[in-house]
Formats: C-alpha cells, structure tokens, sequence
C-alpha cells in the first residue's frame, strides 16, 4: 500500500513514541525478527557465482539480464540468471486490461524461473534494450531500459514497453534488486528520450 509523506512522518512519529513508551515499560514482551542485514560475502554464498564480467557495471548487469532470457525454445542458463539477482529480488509487471483495469503481477526468482522457464521451453524469446537512462545515487542505480521482444533474431518485435532496473553495488558487485516493467499500448507510447536513436 501506497502511503503519502504526511502518513508516512505521522507513522515515524507514532513509531518513535511507542518504542519510547515500551522502552519505560518494565514487563517483556515479544518482538518481531529483526530486518535481515547481509554482507557482500552472505550474499554471495546464497547464488550461484557469477561471471566476472557480467557484474563488473551497470550497463554490464542489465546486458547480462536481457541476454540470460534469451534464446531459442528450451532450457535457458538458470545459474547465470540467478547469479545477478539478490535472492529477495522482484519481477513486477503493471498492464491493463481489454476493459481499461490495471493489472498487476508480481514475481519471486524462483516464480520468476518457473514461470517463464515454462515458457521459453516452448518458444523463442528474445529481448534487447533499446535505449537505457541510468540514474545513480550512492550504491543504488535505477535505470529506465526501454525494450524490444521478439521470437526469433531478425523478426519484427511482437513486443516493446520499459523495464526499470533497481541495482545495487555493495563495493564488490553489481546486483539487480528488481525488475518492474509496463508494455507500450496505443495509448502509452515509449517515451521519445527512450525511444531508439
């Protein structure tokens, strides 16, 4: 759920007085687990290892996304596919449908590999970036990449929209935190800046 700066500093404030309030309290009481907290090591050790360079940049890790998906129909490279994700990653896909209403699904990696690992196994799937804008601060990068999808090199693509990478550097590596993507329609055209040169 969506919520508004105004809700979101009411919620700090209220958060801040109740831990205050417990704090004075003397009785014990059952707390929830911590935020989990990883090093680049824990990390790593919960992947398969990846190709050098594959996660050496930005543009290296979202060139080794696009190219882990695709290929002719069957089984795809699921071990380089994982190695560039963070184990908690998220696919999200934003569409509508036939009658105007907003549909949105949402993928774990290993939904993600079921699902679409069932789909490359019948058919040719082959995607490209056309034009991405990366956008960083600090560790974190996102970056708009407009796309194009095809069933075979050469075909006219059957599909175009942008995706939007959240990456992230813990000092040794790249990893994509997620993917969330929307499809171009009549009535949302790729945007001119992320349209092809």
């Amino acid at each position: 759920m969506r919520q508004t700066w105004s809700h979101l500093a009411v919620a700090v404030s209220l958060l801040a007085s109740s831990l205050w309030a417990f704090g004075q309290q003397a009785k014990t009481t059952q707390s929830e687990p911590a935020t989990a907290h990883f090093t680049a090591a824990e990390l790593a050790a919960k992947v398969p290892a990846p190709k050098s360079e594959d996660v050496k940049s930005v543009d290296a890790i979202v060139a080794a996304a696009y190219a882990a998906i695709s290929g002719p129909a069957g089984a795809r490279d699921w071990d380089r596919f994982r190695s560039l994700f963070l184990p908690e990653a998220r696919f999200t896909s934003v569409g509508k449908e036939q009658d105007g209403s907003t549909v949105i699904s949402s993928w774990s990696v290993d939904e993600f590999v079921r699902d679409a690992g069932a789909a490359f196994a019948k058919e040719g799937f082959y995607e490209n970036g056309i034009v991405n804008k990366p956008d960083t601060y600090g560790g974190m990068t996102q970056v708009l990449s407009s796309y194009e999808s095809r069933h075979a090199p050469g075909e006219k693509p059957f599909a175009r929209g942008v995706n939007s990478f959240q990456v992230v550097n813990d000092g040794k590596r790249y990893w994509i935190l997620s993917i969330f993507w929307d499809s171009e329609r009549p009535d949302n055209p790729l945007p001119t800046a992320l349209s092809r040169k």
